[in-house]
């Protein structure tokens, strides 16, 4: 299979692109893609680039990327995304307890709900240890609070608190920030901090910064580590990958970022876009504890994963970046993947690691 893609760069902050893929089994009457590229003056580049699934992933990956979805798109309302992740998220969590069994109870902690995941067993070692799980699901809904913590409980043996923090727009920021920090304050009442990690994914990899920022500024002790798994640092711009991959990578429906909008306000409200709380990026991130970074070649969150990264470097943190091949967006939410055992084996791995005595 080959994707052929016609990409219409706008000063390097606009773009479209229409693609056409050939099917097994299905002819294409289309004229035969070139690769070519034009430069304007103003920096607007014409690209036209063909694509063949790489043979450095996974089968199963390949069959992934392979899949056709379409351009168009599909309007949705909040209670009908809402309705479908949560949906999702049941079925996902159960195929993933057949593969990694934990128990799952909810409970609430300093007046917010909470799913605790626990290994079946925990070793005695473990006892004292804990992570706090931010969940993804663009601010708005949770596509993770399950997807992203019953692989992490089982493979570490640490038990995992996911907070089901407020959700914005009934909630914007920093209702769920608040939430988060609120949980870890009285988790620190139990657990040394150097015994408590913070990780999430997508929207819960921004949130686990903002958290470590307010932290710090409420000069709290800071977790032991965090774990950014496609994230961004910076709301007040947009990187190049958002605006050159939708959600499942080259396939599906794109929105290009126009130069000045705020995609997020229903998230940041009035916030600055450059508060170093709601962007890490303009924080004083010295003194944070060790961070991994994951992402992927096709994460439409690629630049602001790597962009934070290179600023946690810059400020002397001992930050780790990953990034797999060609997949898309939080592809660890697919436990078909061989990559999302991977990466989920990375994740818990660091943390058994970073939370030692």
């Amino acid at each position: 299979m080959r994707r052929c893609l016609k990409l219409f760069v706008a000063g390097s902050c606009f773009i479209s692109f229409a693609a056409t893929q050939n099917v097994a089994g299905q002819s294409s009457r289309e004229e035969k893609p070139m690769n070519s590229s034009k430069i304007a003056p103003d920096g607007t580049a014409f690209v036209t680039r063909v694509v063949p699934v790489p043979t450095t992933v996974s089968p199963e990956a390949q069959q992934m990327l392979a899949r056709a979805e379409s351009d168009a798109a599909v309007p949705q309302t909040l209670e009908e995304r809402r309705t479908g992740t949560d949906k999702w998220q049941a079925g996902v969590g159960e195929h993933f307890k057949k593969l990694y069994p934990v128990n799952i109870t909810s409970d609430t902690i300093a007046g917010v709900p909470v799913r605790v995941i626990t290994p079946l067993t925990i070793a005695p070692e473990n006892r004292d240890r804990v992570l706090i799980n931010l969940h993804g699901g663009g601010f708005n809904s949770d596509s993770g609070s399950l997807s992203e913590t019953i692989p992490v409980a089982h493979l570490s043996g640490i038990k995992v608190i996911a907070v089901l923090y407020r959700l914005a727009p009934e909630h914007p920021f920093p209702a769920g920030l608040d939430d988060a920090v609120a949980v870890y304050k009285e988790l620190l009442k139990s657990y040394k901090r150097e015994h408590i990690g913070i990780y999430g994914t997508s929207a819960g990899a921004i949130l686990t910064a903002e958290v470590t920022v307010k932290l710090k500024q409420l000069k709290l002790p800071l977790p032991a580590a965090t774990g950014i798994f496609s994230g961004l640092g910076d709301f007040s711009q947009v990187g190049d990958s958002i605006a050159l991959f939708a959600l499942n990578g080259f396939s599906g429906h794109l929105e290009p970022p126009k130069p000045g909008a705020r995609d997020t306000e229903y998230f940041a409200a009035s916030t600055d876009p450059k508060d170093p709380v709601l962007s890490p990026l303009y924080a004083d991130l010295t003194g944070f504890p060790p961070t991994l970074f994951i992402t992927s070649g096709r994460d439409l969150l690629l630049s602001g994963t790597t962009i934070l990264h290179r600023a946690y470097l810059r400020a002397g943190v001992d930050a780790q970046l990953v990034v797999f091949e060609a997949l898309p967006h939080a592809f660890w939410n697919n436990p078909a993947l061989p990559e999302s055992k991977e990466a989920d084996q990375l994740m818990a791995t660091f943390f058994d690691r970073q939370l030692r005595p």
